[in-house]
Formats: C-alpha cells, structure tokens, sequence
C-alpha cells in the first residue's frame, strides 16, 4: 500500500473512530474529509461503512460484562429479556426503511452539500431540544418499555439523511420522549450494535465483488485506527454527558456546517 493511501487509511479511520458517537455525524465527516483527500467514489463509500465495524467493536468491548451477563441470563431474567426485545424493536424502522431506501440513498444523499445541510439543521434541533429539556421519566435503560424503544428506532431512521447522526437522532430523539441524557447515550450505544452489523453486513455483501486485495488492506488499516479512536471517543462521551448537555455540540454542528457549505458551494461555482 502507498504511502499516501497509508495516511489517507488512517485519517480516515481516526474521523470515523472520534466522531461516530458523538451527535455530529461520522457519515458526514468522512464524506467532507473523503472529499478532501480526494478519497470518493463507490469504494469510498463502502469503505465509509466498513470501518464502523470497527467502531462498533469498540462498543462491544466497552460493555463486554453487560452484554456477556444478557446472553447468559435471557432465559431466567426477564430484565434481560426485555434488554434484547427492545434492542430487537428499536432496529427494525431503520432497517427497514434503509433496506428499501439504500440505492437512493446511496445515490442522491452521500454529497457533502446535503451533509452540510443535515449538520446545521440537526444542530439547530440540538439547540431547541436542549432548550425545552424537562424532568426526565426514564433515567436507566432498564426502565425502557417496547413503546419507548420503537420511538428511539423511529427516531434513527433519520439518521440514513448523511449528516444527521445516528447517535445524535437516538439520543436527542429520546431525550425527547422523556429519557434521560444519560439513559439515551447508553441505548443509542447499545442500539448501534445491531444497527450498525446489519448495515456493514449488507453493504459488504452487497460491494464484495468490487473489493480487491489491496483493498482489503487499506480497510484493514482503517478499521484499527477506527477501533482504537473510538474507545477513547466512548469513555470520553459517558464523562461527559454525566456533567454537561450537548449544546456544544449544537454550536460545532451549525459552525462546520455552514463552513462546509459554503467551501463546497464555492467549489462548486464555475
């Protein structure tokens, strides 16, 4: 592998890792930062979504001893039971939706003009959702019901708009529905790993004959550097969400998205 595809690998990886779970968009910032490296295309695109298998591991070794402790108790604990059930529920809308949708989508929303668009519209949101946060009437994700984990999975399906966030959509979507800031980044930790495997499963299966030997490599390279940025992107967020809001989010959201758009309107302009 070159040199030059070495550090665009791992950039990338990095992009992918830092920005996956916090509510500013992994999809958009790899787009914006593909698109600075001059790294676009259909590959580009899968290659996108590969490398959230490596953020998604980071999630499951974070919760290794809870998601360990469901498995093995599903069939005498009804707690774990109803931990599976809503983690089942709260995939299927975007599953669906992204399954019927995901040509089109691939194919008319993977541009940087509409992740800059998504960027400060969902900052904005951020804004007025932070505004009006009241008293929660859930503060575990124990206490969720299939109701409340169908309005999260709801929620997310707007996440399949590049720029949106699939964590901010999960996590600002169940503040709205009455959970509490922390209980929704945990579920929207533990809702990405469904999520998340179907996605890069389909599109593996879906690109594999596109994926060279070389290729193979350059996601592999990606997919660590992924793994690793986003272990300290996890642990950073649950320290953080524990003592602050998200309005700083909010202001990043709106502030690099008009800077992107108005970067890629102008170089758009003849």
């Amino acid at each position: 592998m070159e040199f030059f595809a070495l550090i665009q690998s791992i950039v990338l990886g990095l992009v992918q890792g830092f920005t996956e779970f916090l509510p500013i968009s992994s999809t958009g910032h790899l787009i914006i930062a593909g698109d600075l490296l001059g790294y676009t295309g259909e590959q580009a695109k899968t290659f996108e979504i590969c490398i959230q298998l490596g953020s998604i591991l980071a999630v499951c070794w974070v919760y290794r001893q809870r998601l360990l402790r469901v498995a093995t108790s599903m069939t005498r604990e009804a707690g774990a039971r109803q931990f599976v059930i809503n983690l089942i529920v709260g995939v299927l809308p975007a599953a669906v939706v992204g399954l019927l949708l995901h040509k089109l989508i691939k194919q008319y929303l993977f541009s940087p003009v509409v992740v800059a668009l998504s960027l400060i519209v969902g900052g904005l949101i951020i804004f007025l959702v932070e505004r009006k946060q009241r008293a929660p009437r859930i503060t575990a994700v124990e206490q969720m019901g299939v109701v409340d984990a169908l309005k999260v999975g709801c929620a997310q399906v707007f996440a399949l708009i590049p720029g949106t966030s699939r964590s901010g959509a999960t996590i600002i979507g169940g503040m709205l529905f009455g959970i509490s800031r922390q209980a929704a980044t945990e579920f929207s930790f533990f809702l990405a790993i469904p999520t998340m495997f179907l996605a890069t499963g389909y599109d593996i299966y879906k690109s594999w004959g596109e994926m060279g030997q070389p290729d193979l490599v350059f996601f592999a390279v990606g997919f660590v550097t992924a793994f690793f940025s986003s272990l300290v992107a996890i642990r950073g967020l649950l320290h953080y969400v524990a003592h602050h809001n998200f309005t700083i989010f909010a202001w990043y959201r709106v502030a690099f998205g008009a800077l992107s758009l108005l970067y890629f309107l102008h170089q758009a302009t003849p």
